[in-house]
Formats: structure tokens, sequence, C-alpha cells
């Protein structure tokens, strides 16, 4: 079972779309975060003139289910974040919305770890793959000491827990079918059973399964080879994995998933499987079974046995 963490929020102005800060107990970071049009705010807190890293965030306009970003460092945030704020054609960027900043309170940062981090997080973010990286390829930096390198890695793993919670889900980690035990004597991971949609017509089959909150599409899986429901809803998240061969064409013209891939619901991954709008929660069936998803979360639900205060 994965141990609980403390995390405390401030909204800064008392207002949910203002500006907001965030620290975990026992961690030395503090993370400022805020919308582009409080930023003449931003760059007026003590925060941003100290040395740290920081994500411009904003939506890809070719495809509204990517985010863009963008990870920097400096030692004076708040001149880099006006260089940012400058048109295009003066040296700024345009596409961000939201900005992200890391500090440490103890204010221990170096620019050499903030290089270091910069470094991490991009490799981390290429790794994951939830966004497209405005600034590219990761730098190395490994001049830090041995025993900074395992600071700086400690650092990246709270900044990893604390921003999905901010709305930040660019560097969570990508999801994976639990393992399963290597002996009797471990407990085996809760999990959901297997699901199967088969697309009414052309037969094709695609394999699911609910895994941290996320529907995971398993490799292999069919869909329908192009798309033919109405314009709009998931059309565009259909191109973008065809497009990314993730949804790679076969000899009849079908598509075939060519690794796993987590969608944020039944119903988004079976839009993508039927190549329409679909409700996941009908769509996908429990393997062998005629009880469908929503069923099966139902029966789920109404098996607990509430906590008595």
């Amino acid at each position: 079972m994965s141990q609980g963490r403390s995390l405390r929020l401030f909204l800064v102005d008392g207002s949910p779309n203002g500006l907001l800060t965030a620290e975990i107990m026992n961690w030395t970071g503090h993370v400022l975060s805020g919308p582009r049009t409080k930023l003449s705010e931003l760059v007026q807190r003590p925060e941003c003139g100290r040395t740290g890293v920081y994500f411009l965030v904003g939506t890809d306009p070719e495809n509204s289910f990517r985010q863009l970003v963008y990870i920097g460092e400096s030692d004076d945030v708040a001149t880099r974040l006006k260089q940012h704020n400058r048109a295009e054609d003066s040296g700024g960027k345009d596409f961000w919305e939201k900005v992200c900043l890391i500090t440490s309170k103890d204010q221990n940062l170096t620019k050499s770890h903030v290089k270091y981090l910069e470094s991490l997080l991009i490799r981390n973010a290429l790794d994951v793959g939830r966004c497209q990286l405005v600034n590219g390829t990761a730098h190395e930096y490994v001049s830090l000491p041995e025993s900074d390198q395992a600071d700086m890695a400690f650092f990246v793993e709270q900044i990893r827990t604390v921003l999905p919670v901010l709305g930040f889900d660019f560097l969570r980690a990508a999801v994976r079918l639990p393992a399963k035990p290597n002996n009797a004597s471990q407990a085996a991971p809760a999990e959901s059973p297997r699901f199967r949609l088969k697309v009414p017509r052309s037969q094709q089959i695609a394999t699911g399964q609910e895994v941290d909150g996320e529907f995971l599409v398993l490799a292999g899986s069919h869909a329908r080879g192009a798309w033919e429901g109405t314009s709009g809803g998931y059309e565009n998240l259909f191109k973008q994995l065809c497009d990314s061969g993730l949804l790679a064409e076969d000899a009849d013209g079908s598509r075939r998933f060519s690794e796993d891939y987590a969608f944020s619901s039944p119903s988004a991954a079976a839009a993508v499987v039927s190549g329409r709008s679909a409700n996941g929660r009908k769509s996908w069936m429990v393997e062998n079974s005629v009880l469908t998803y929503g069923a099966w979360q139902e029966q789920v639900v109404n098996a607990v046995t509430p906590t008595q205060g």
C-alpha cells in the first residue's frame, strides 16, 4: 500500500484562479504557480528573485489533448519570465498560459543544482511523453558531486509528486500494468478485470484495463481504420495516435495499438477504438462476461462498507 503524503496548498489571493503555493512536509522545495494573466503579481514575489527551475505551460493549438511545455532554469527567475513574456519576434514565447516555479525554502539551490535539475526534468518529460517540449532535448550536466546528484534526484521525485495535484500532468509516470507477484507469499496487486470492446460491423477487438485511475488499452488491440464519427470530440486524439504510429495501420486497413496507451476515461478509449463517439461505460465488457464496465464499477462501489466515524 502506498504511503500517504501531506501537501500544503495556499491560495495567495484567495482565488482558485490566482497565485498558488504548494509545499510537501519534510521537503525543502517550494512551488509557486499562476496564470500568465497574473504575471505582474507573480514576478513581485520573493521566490522569483531566487535560483530555481520553472515550467511554461500552454495548450498545443494543433492538439487540444496535449500540452506544450518549456522547462528552464535561472538564478533570477523574474527576469527570465519577463523575457519570455515578450512577443515572439522580440525573443519571447507566445504559447504559454501558465507558469510554475520551483525554488528552495532554505535557498540552498545553486546555479549548478538547477542546471542539473533542468536536465533531469527535460529527460523525464521526454521519457513520459505526455507533452510536446518546446525546448527540445536535455543537456547533460554531470559536474555535481555524487551526493548532490542524489539530492537532486530526490528533489525531482517531489516535483513529480506535487505537479499533478496542481493540474500539471506532463511529468506523471506513464501507467503500467501492475507487476505480478514473484511467489505465492507475496500479495497480488489490486487490479481491475480485463475488458473487451468489439467494434460493431467491423469486428475489431480491443482489450483494456483500469490502472491508477486511467483506462489502459493494451498493445495489440485493434481499432477502426479511420474516424467515421462527427467532426470534433476525440477525432484529434485519434489522428494524433495515427500520426505518431501508436495506432499502426494493418494490411486490412484497420488500426492496431503498437504499445499500451492510457486514456483519461473508458469513453475516450472507446471513442478512439470505435472511430466515433462512444459511451465507454456501456461499450467495454468484462472479459468472458456480459457485465459492462458501468455495471462492474457499480458492483465494486456497492460492495464497499462505509467506515464508521
